[in-house]
């Protein structure tokens, strides 16, 4: 019978562990992630973690503050996509998360058609300037 100490141990072994996973292997094993920590973490940038069963990366370094969850602050954290998956445009919301040449999004939703960036630090909606309908 395993200890809860140990099992503790463990847990952050394999936490160690999945960092080194890429994203493809990552998404296969999301729960092997530590869960979004919102007490006062230090988040540095890469850091991968579990939210709401999904995979997300920091983009910015910060430590968390309960009100700023994933879902509710863009400006810190990007939830990491299967390859090959297409998203909904969403707006930049600095150089970290800036779209680059070649980059696809669907825009205005995921049932819209797909654009494509034709410009490196793309911040404007498909609509307005940088992108052209993917062939």
């Amino acid at each position: 019978m395993i200890t809860r100490t140990r099992a503790t141990q463990l847990r952050k072994l394999i936490e160690r562990a999945a960092a080194s996973l890429n994203d493809e292997d990552a998404l296969a094993a999301v729960t092997l992630f530590p869960e979004w920590d919102g007490n006062g973490h230090d988040y540095a940038v890469n850091d991968r973690f579990e939210y709401g069963s999904k995979l997300y990366r920091v983009v910015q370094a910060h430590t968390s503050q309960p009100d700023w969850t994933p879902d509710a602050t863009p400006a810190l954290y990007t939830e990491v996509a299967h390859p090959g998956e297409i998203p909904v445009w969403r707006q930049p919301t600095g150089a970290q998360d800036a779209y680059q040449t070649g980059d696809k999004v669907h825009y205005p939703t995921e049932e819209d058609p797909v654009y494509r960036s034709t410009v490196n630090d793309n911040v404007w909606p498909p609509d307005v300037f940088g992108w052209e309908l993917d062939s």
